[in-house]
């Protein structure tokens, strides 16, 4: 794995998440550009590559890159050759995205998650889905305990594994009347 050019790790849990700025906010608030954040998370990725993974065309995909350069969300790497020996420019996320709330992003995040599980094959998909009743006070413990899992899990990660996504959602619903 390559390391971010960012701040050290930061407890995403506890850190104050600044408001993102219009700019900020309306570079994220696309599920391409999340997927892009996505593929760039561990290693550096050319414009190219990202256009394969999300299977557009370059001069597309180069636009939506250039829209996170410049907002700061991906950083470009040192320039290095391709096959061909042309110069390629390879992107790396900034993890800049974790440290901020924006009005979009949950719908955004939501749109890309649906995009991405569409591309695998549902056999390749662990699902779950449950109800159940919490107070605020259970509710936040609940995450705080989900967090702790995640973060245990990330921190111990082994580089050689199947990288795997995770989405969870957590909202009232709409089904149920409340006891």
């Amino acid at each position: 794995m390559t390391s971010r050019p960012d701040d050290p790790p930061v407890d995403w849990r506890t850190a104050p998440r600044r408001p993102a700025s219009d700019a900020e906010a309306r570079a994220l608030a696309s599920a391409i550009r999340m997927r892009i954040l996505r593929i760039c998370l561990d290693e550096p990725r050319t414009n190219k590559e990202i256009a394969d993974v999300l299977d557009r065309d370059p001069a597309t995909t180069l636009h939506h890159v250039r829209r996170l350069v410049d907002t700061g969300f991906l950083a470009a790497q040192p320039d290095r050759r391709g096959p061909r020996g042309a110069r390629e420019v390879p992107y790396l996320a900034t993890g800049k995205s974790w440290k901020m709330s924006t009005p979009a992003a949950d719908r955004v995040l939501l749109d890309a998650f649906l995009e991405e599980v569409a591309l695998v094959p549902m056999e390749d998909v662990e699902t779950v889905r449950l109800g159940l009743n919490l107070t605020p006070d259970r509710l936040a413990a609940f995450m705080d305990r989900f967090v702790t899992l995640l973060e245990e899990f990330r921190a111990d990660e082994d580089p050689a594994a199947r990288p795997m996504s995770l989405f969870l959602a957590v909202h009232p619903d709409p089904n149920r009347r409340p006891p």
